[in-house]
């Protein structure tokens, strides 16, 4: 199939350390995501996404890799992850990794080498150093944001991050060495000269090495070695964080474009070696004009086209979006205008492209967050499972599991004083016993806290009850599976874009949403219910209850 598989996926990601917990030590592990591979298999998901799973100190809850080519033991063994890809595989799932591409931990073995040397290294240094501040460099000094930190060992001077300080940038080369700034610097040998007068000197940007300088040959081939790795033992491809913050550039745009062209290399050779292995970006692929190099793009949930249709603002606020009513809110005051135009943005030119929207993730809230009800939650799981994109289902949002706002600093959730991201990553919620069936570790010894509403739901509470979110979710998926029309291969045609939302798929479902309190009508005639749940048919029009949804078949 090559990579066409992904176009028919349905993803499910998981956050390892607080899925399931098998030896008790208060943190998710492999082995309780095998343990519980059953239930993701009942929701009809055919890919898991882990958030990565890599050797780390967990500065950034493993965002900072310290080997890649071994799995945390906190999460197992390499060979556990070799039998999770097995026996998911028997259930039709495969396995995708977070591949951190940009930077490691300052614990890795490559930084503490260059940290510990005398000056660069003889085969070319992996990380970007310099022994004076540059007079360029980026403007925002914030996590997630590149700036200088002061070299904390025997090597002199700085070297950059690109995220927290203990994140330091690999080196993949800068778009080029500019042309040396003129540097003034005052006359000392004229003595016949005024002493203010200043001569220009050349800026020394020798620390900047080109693309394809040793250093960044090395990372380019250490690319290639630590994908091959974990393609062999089995997983089906990789979601790339920060994919694009590779190649160096202050403006840059320049340096999304190098960057791209280096993951075309890339593919290039995967399309030989391993041609069904699929790349996905975090976020888009900047449009450079070439062809593209990953399978997808990505609606991150901190981007506005994702946030205008579901951040309430009860996670926190966003440093670099304006607050906004979103569209699936019981006000009904949001519009669905910013996602469709950022859907039409990224389809110019590429009609066919793969976006994958998720209902969450573990970088700011979840579904149901501040007072979002588990009544709401249908419209919007109705939308994300029919729209055409390529949905993920965020862990514990196929039983409405809540936001959690007043967690504790976890791991570097609280990377902008803004909001903080511990309050999605909170411990899966099985059953009603000790820890919601999590951990049998005491509670204090948990990755976080249990939501500790008595009423939180769990699993085991929605099993076996039709009305619940986890059988909803079950439906919807198998609809989707069972209907052409509804995947991301046919056609979508908005014919309402406010309250109600709805649109057609393939020429033959129609979808209609209300995601507000107050109830709406859409004119039409003809239709057949598929599944729906507060709406009526009537004469020449749908009449849609507060939160009301539903497919219908449309008249051949």
């Amino acid at each position: 199939m090559g990579r066409e598989w992904l176009a028919d996926a349905v993803m499910y990601e998981i956050y390892p350390q607080s899925f399931a917990d098998s030896n008790g030590d208060g943190v998710g592990d492999l082995r309780g995501v095998i343990d519980k591979l059953d239930h993701i298999a009942s929701l009809g998901v055919n890919v898991i996404w882990f958030n990565p799973c890599f050797a780390s100190p967990f500065v950034d809850a493993g965002y900072d890799v310290s080997d890649y080519l071994t799995i945390a033991p906190r999460y197992g063994t390499n060979d556990d992850l070799a039998e999770l890809v097995t026996k998911a595989r028997e259930h039709g799932i495969r396995i995708v990794l977070d591949l951190v591409a940009g930077h490691t931990s300052i614990e890795h073995p490559w930084f503490r080498k260059e940290l510990n040397a005398d000056g660069p290294d003889p085969e070319g240094d992996r990380y970007i150093w310099t022994e004076e501040l540059p007079d360029r460099t980026w403007t925002r000094d914030q996590p997630g944001r590149p700036a200088w930190v002061r070299s904390p060992g025997p090597r002199r001077g700085y070297y950059l991050k690109n995220f927290y300080d203990e994140q330091p940038a690999l080196n993949f080369g800068w778009v080029e060495r500019p042309a040396a700034a003129p540097e003034e610097l005052p006359l000392q040998d004229e003595s016949d000269q005024p002493a203010d007068v200043r001569v220009e000197r050349p800026r020394d940007d020798s620390w900047r090495d080109a693309t394809d300088a040793p250093g960044p040959l090395r990372n380019r081939q250490a690319l290639r070695d630590i994908i091959a790795h974990w393609l062999d033992l089995g997983v089906a491809g990789f979601r790339v964080d920060m994919a694009f913050s590779l190649v160096k550039d202050e403006e840059l745009t320049r340096g999304y474009a190098e960057t791209v062209a280096l993951w075309r290399e890339l593919r290039e050779w995967l399309d030989k070696a391993y041609p069904d292995a699929v790349l996905i970006p975090e976020g888009a692929e900047p449009r450079t004009g070439g062809p593209l190099a990953f399978d997808a793009d990505f609606f991150l949930v901190i981007h506005d086209a994702h946030a205008s249709l579901f951040n309430n603002q009860y996670a926190g606020r966003l440093p670099f979006q304006a607050p906004r009513e979103p569209f699936f809110d019981a006000e009904g005051r949001g519009s669905t205008r910013p996602f469709l135009d950022a859907w039409a943005t990224a389809r110019d030119n590429h009609p066919d492209r793969s976006i994958i929207l998720a209902t969450a993730d573990h970088d700011f809230d979840r579904l149901r967050c501040g007072p979002r009800t588990p009544e709401q939650l249908g419209a919007a799981l109705m939308f994300l499972f029919t729209w055409g994109s390529v949905p993920c289902l965020y862990y514990g949002d196929e039983i409405g599991m809540r936001y959690l706002p007043g967690l504790p600093d976890v791991e570097g959730s609280i990377c902008d004083p803004g909001y903080n991201r511990a309050g999605c990553r909170t411990p899966m919620q099985w059953d009603d016993t000790a820890n919601a069936g999590f951990s049998t570790a005491g509670p204090t010894q948990l990755y976080l806290p249990i939501d500790p509403d008595p009423d939180r739901p769990t699993v085991a509470a929605q099993q076996n009850d039709p009305s619940s979110t986890l059988n909803l979710v079950r439906e919807l998926i198998a609809l989707r599976t069972a209907t052409p029309a509804l995947g991301t291969r046919a056609s979508t045609v908005v014919v309402s874009e406010g309250y109600p939302f709805a649109y057609v798929r393939g020429g033959t479902h129609l979808v209609v949403l209300n995601p507000r309190r107050e109830p709406a009508t859409l004119p039409f005639d003809g239709a057949t219910a598929i599944r729906a749940s507060g709406v009526d048919i009537t004469p020449g029009e749908l009449r849609l209850a507060g939160f009301g949804y539903g497919v219908f078949a449309m008249p051949a």
